[in-house]
């Protein structure tokens, strides 16, 4: 275990499962044996509103926030979200970027246009990025709901922490009826 603080900052929209993907990584690293403070912020997070949560982790955390320029791991769960946090990351940070665009209300009703280019625009900000196509691999997992789990499969990869860890937790926060896709879903993310 180290005893250097580690800085996660996850960040999406409402609805895309991004505080019940904070609560999995937080207690997948208090099992590992870390002390974890985690803090949220929902903004309208039921319309669609940006939802960021912070995990930070190591020997003995004294915040749950992380500060501009010192996130290790940028977890967005949607593009122009992901971009919109891109100053959070610290230099030499790793991004794992969800491809999916969610459309702003101005968007949706036709005022807007969603932002072109941004991947391209967050691979070139930090070459560590890794983009997963989540919907796609939550759909051949048997349900769209289950990108967070996606998500969280390909995070897993980037940590050092045992993988039976991740499935205890994801067992024990998800309902037993969405459990096997849940797991099937977290499979197809670390394996991405």
């Amino acid at each position: 275990m180290t005893s250097e603080i580690k800085n996660i900052l996850l960040a999406g929209v409402g609805g895309q499962g991004t505080l019940l993907a904070s609560e999995v990584l937080s207690e997948v690293l208090m099992q590992a044996g870390y002390d974890v403070k985690k803090s949220e912020i929902h903004g309208m997070s039921q319309r669609g509103g940006s939802v960021t949560s912070h995990v930070r982790f190591g020997s003995k955390v004294h915040s749950p926030l992380i500060h501009e320029g010192q996130a290790d791991i940028l977890f967005g769960f949607e593009l122009l979200e992901t971009y919109r946090y891109l100053p959070m990351l610290r230099k030499g940070g790793q991004v794992l970027l969800n491809e999916q665009q969610i459309l702003p209300a101005p968007v949706a009703i036709g005022t807007d246009q969603y932002p072109q280019g941004i991947a391209a625009k967050i691979c070139a900000a930090c070459p560590a990025t890794r983009v997963v196509d989540g919907l796609n691999l939550a759909l051949q997992a048997g349900n769209q709901r289950t990108v967070n789990t996606v998500l969280l499969g390909a995070l897993s990869g980037m940590l050092d922490l045992e993988e039976k860890l991740w499935l205890e937790v994801i067992a024990h926060k998800v309902p037993e009826r969405f459990l096997p896709e849940n797991l099937a879903a977290f499979a197809l993310g670390r394996n991405s």
